[in-house]
This record gives C-alpha cells, sequence and structure tokens, in this order.
C-alpha cells in the first residue's frame, strides 16, 4: 500500500526494504521504527532470505530523526536517550547481527541517524548524487546510532573528528576515496547494482557468510589470540555446514557450487 512507511518487495532469495516518507526524507518516526523492525525481523525468520537492501523511496535515503515527531510542551526538557534506547540502538544492533548480508543502497541524502543506518549496512553502494552528513552539531547533539563507533573505523580519527564536528557533507564520491563506503555507482544504475549484489548474495554459503560478519566485528575488539581463537572456533562451525561439502564437492567436480545457505 502507498502509505505503508516501509515497503517490502521479495526476490528470489532476498529482500529490498524501502524507507518510504518520501515527503519527510524518509525522516524516522517512531511508527517507521517499528515497521522497520519488524520488517527486518520477519526477513530474519525466512529461511529463504539470504540478503536484504535497504534503500529510500524518493529523493533521499534518510535523512534521520523527523524532528517534527519531538514536540514538546513550553519547560519540558526531552530525554533524547530514551528514544535512542528504545529504536536507534536496537535497529544498528539488528542490522549487525543478522546473519545474511545487509547492502545498503544510498539513493541520496543520508544524514544524522541516516547516515549511520546506512554506514551499519555490510555493503554501502551510492548514487554519484548522494551525500553523507553528520549533522548532530548543529543541532549541538552527539553523532549517535554507532556514528562515533563507526566513523573512526572507516575513515580515521583526523576526518572523524572534523566530520562530527564540523558537519559538512560528504559526496558519495568522497566517501568512496575514503573508504566511508564500498562504491558509487550513476544514479540510474543504483537499484540495478543493489540488486545484482543481492541477487548474487542469494546463491551463495550464508551460514559461512554470517560467521564471517561475526568475525570481523569481534576483530575490533578483540586481540591477536583471542582473535586466533574465535576463526579457529568459527571455522570449525563453517566446516561442519552442508554448504562446504558442496563446495569442496564442486570444485573437484568442476561445476558451480549449488549452495543451500541452510545449517
Amino acid at each position: 500500500m502507498e502509505n505503508d512507511v516501509i515497503l517490502i518487495e521479495r526476490r528470489d532469495g532476498y529482500r529490498v526494504i524501502t524507507l518510504n516518507r518520501p515527503d519527510r526524507l524518509n525522516s524516522f518516526n517512531e511508527t517507521m521504527h517499528e515497521a522497520l523492525m519488524n520488517a527486518l525481523l520477519d526477513a530474519e525468520a525466512d529461511t529463504d532470505c539470504r540478503a536484504l537492501v535497504l534503500t529510500g523511496a524518493g529523493r533521499g535515503f534518510c535523512a534521520g530523526q523527523d524532528l517534527s515527531d519531538r514536540v514538546f510542551s513550553p519547560g519540558q526538557v526531552p530525554d533524547l536517550s530514551s528514544t535512542i534506547e528504545r529504536f536507534y540502538n536496537p535497529l544498528v544492533r539488528k542490522l549487525r547481527a543478522l546473519q545474511m548480508p545487509v547492502i545498503g543502497a544510498v539513493n541520496g541524502v543520508a544524514a544524522g541517524a541516516g547516515a549511520n543506518i546506512a554506514l551499519a549496512c555490510d555493503i554501502v553502494i551510492a548514487s554519484r548524487s548522494a551525500k553523507f552528513i553528520q549533522a548532530f552539531a548543529k543541532l549541538g547533539l552527539v553523532p549517535d546510532s554507532g556514528g562515533t563507533w563507526f566513523l573512526p573505523r572507516l575513515v580515521g580519527p583526523a576526518r572523524a573528528r572534523a566530520l562530527a564536528l564540523l558537519a559538512e557533507p560528504v559526496t558519495a564520491d568522497q566517501a568512496e576515496a575514503w573508504g566511508m563506503i564500498w562504491k558509487t555507482v550513476d544514479d540510474a544504475g543504483l537499484m540495478d547494482e543493489a540488486h545484482r549484489l543481492a541477487a548474487h548474495f542469494a546463491t551463495q554459503p550464508t551460514i559461512g557468510l554470517g560467521l564471517i560478519k561475526h568475525a570481523l566485528d569481534a576483530s575490533e575488539t578483540n586481540d591477536l589470540d583471542r582473535q586466533l581463537d574465535l576463526e579457529r572456533d568459527l571455522q570449525g562451525r563453517a566446516g561442519r555446514t552442508p554448504d562446504y561439502l558442496e563446495g569442496v564437492t564442486a570444485f573437484f567436480e568442476k561445476r558451480q557450487p549449488k549452495f543451500s545457505g541452510r545449517h
């Protein structure tokens, strides 16, 4: 339905989830938060869904929080930490914990929490006209939704600090050059590239890809010894999946493997 704040398109082996408040640049209100989380949980429970694409309707990806959803009475002191705890933190945690690749297809401005939700995806592609803006400083706020965690790791501490303090926009080409995102594509080709990636992942060893995500996230805080132990344990789990047997068999039979993505 056109009035749905989240659109879900089911494809063979993957889903496209579209933020759908284009008149508000897909900024978040409580209704969209709840609908997006439900869409992620539903995709997670579907064993036939082996990849996700997250994008926005209209001319932007997501402008962050809808400020019109925060109308306070005179003299009222807002508790923004409550909104973060209820909505933004669970969303970022869920995106990172999904045991399938998540592709962020950034089709325009990604500002504030919208920028950091995009960066929480596993692979981020952006249209050439897209921009990423850590807009928080303009409101006297702190980057949330993982912004202070993602930015230093993606672009380094000097650039992260400047982006957070100055709140200046970063073009898609600059974001690619800095390693903030995976790739910039022409505007007209953005969704074709997103579908190509998702269709590829829909044929791959999903359990192994989920374990790769887990290992890479853990490496951010592990020392080498702990990471080596984790690699050992995860490799043991991966080696017991049917997809590992299929991959080895296909290699010796000189054919393309047919991965099931199942345990």
